[in-house]
C-alpha cells in the first residue's frame, strides 16, 4: 500500500505503483473495511510501510513518547540512496504473519493517528511536483486476499481523502517531496552530517526545540514572535519550521523563511 508522495519512494515503490490501473479523475471504486469484512486485519501485516515526518509527529504525540524512543522501537532507519534523506520504516512485530505492533483483534489501536499510507488504502497516492504546484494521481491496490471490494459505497479519490482525513497529511508530505525533489535535481544527496541533522530536524521534533534553543536558531532568520511561540509549542509548526530551516540550511535560502541580514 502507498499514499507516500513519489519523491519520497524508492525505485521499487514508484514501479509498484504504475502497475497498477489507475483511478481516473471523477471515476469511482467500491470499498468498505470494518470488522464484518472477512479479511478484516490481514492488510496489517508483513508490510514495507516508510513513515514520513507527519506519521511520525502524530504517533509518537499519541503515545506520549520522546522521539528518540519511539524511533527506536518502532522503526528500522534507512535511507534513500539517491537523495540521502532518512527513511525510518515502521518495525513489523516478530513471528507468524509479522503483524503490525499498533493491530488488535478489534482493528488498529492508533486509528485516528494511523499513518497517511493506512488511510489512503485500498488507493495508492502518486503525486509530484509540476509546473503549478502539486500533481497527484490514484491508483487502486487490489490485493488478493481482500474483500473490501466486495461491499461498501461508491468513492471518489477526492471523497475517500476527505472521508479518511487525509488532507494534514497529504500537505505535510507534499512540502517533504517538495524538499526532497529539489535535493534530488541539484544532483548532490545529503552527506552523513546533513542526514543526521534531517533525522533530527525533521523526526525529532523534541530534540530539535532544545537545538533551536541550544543554537540561538530564532536568532539567525526573521520570525514574528507570534510564530517563534507556535513553533516551541506545537508540533505541527515545529515541523513546518523545520522544513524551512532544512531548505535554508541545504540550499542557503527558503522561500518559507528569510535569513537576517
Amino acid at each position: 500500500m502507498s499514499e507516500t508522495p513519489e519523491a519520497v519512494m524508492d525505485d521499487a515503490s514508484r514501479e509498484f505503483l504504475e502497475n497498477l490501473p489507475e483511478l481516473e479523475p471523477g471515476k469511482t471504486f467500491c470499498f468498505a473495511c470494518n470488522p464484518e469484512v472477512p479479511c478484516f486485519n490481514r492488510c496489517c501485516a508483513e508490510l514495507t510501510l516508510p513513515l514520513t515526518p507527519y506519521d511520525v509527529l502524530r504517533l509518537r504525540r499519541h503515545f506520549g513518547m520522546d522521539s528518540e524512543t519511539f524511533l527506536n522501537t518502532h522503526t528500522r532507519m534507512r535511507t534513500f540512496p539517491d537523495t540521502g534523506f532518512p527513511l525510518p520504516l515502521l518495525r513489523m512485530l516478530e513471528g507468524p504473519g509479522e503483524p503490525c505492533p499498533f493491530v488488535t483483534p478489534a482493528g488498529c489501536s492508533v486509528y485516528e493517528n494511523r499513518p497517511g499510507a493506512c488511510r489512503c488504502y485500498p488507493l495508492g497516492r502518486g503525486a509530484r511536483m509540476g509546473r503549478d504546484g502539486v500533481e497527484e494521481r490514484f491508483f487502486i491496490v487490489r490485493e488478493p486476499h481482500c474483500h473490501g471490494f466486495d461491499q461498501g459505497r461508491d468513492w471518489t479519490a477526492q471523497e475517500w481523502r476527505t472521508n479518511q482525513g487525509l488532507e494534514p497529511f497529504n500537505a505535510s508530505n507534499d512540502r517533504y517531496m517538495r524538499l526532497m525533489s529539489m535535493v534530488r535535481a541539484s544532483g548532490k544527496p545529503l552527506e552523513a552530517r546533513m542526514a543526521t541533522m534531517a533525522v533530527l530536524c525533521l523526526y525529532q521534533l523534541d530534540k530539535f526545540r532544545e537545538l533551536i534553543e541550544r543554537m540561538h536558531i530564532f536568532s539567525r532568520v526573521e520570525l514574528s514572535e507570534e510564530r517563534r511561540n507556535a513553533v516551541m509549542s506545537r508540533d505541527e509548526d515545529t515541523l513546518d519550521f523545520a522544513l524551512n530551516w532544512m531548505e535554508l540550511v541545504i540550499f542557503g535560502q527558503s522561500e518559507g523563511l528569510q535569513k537576517h541580514e
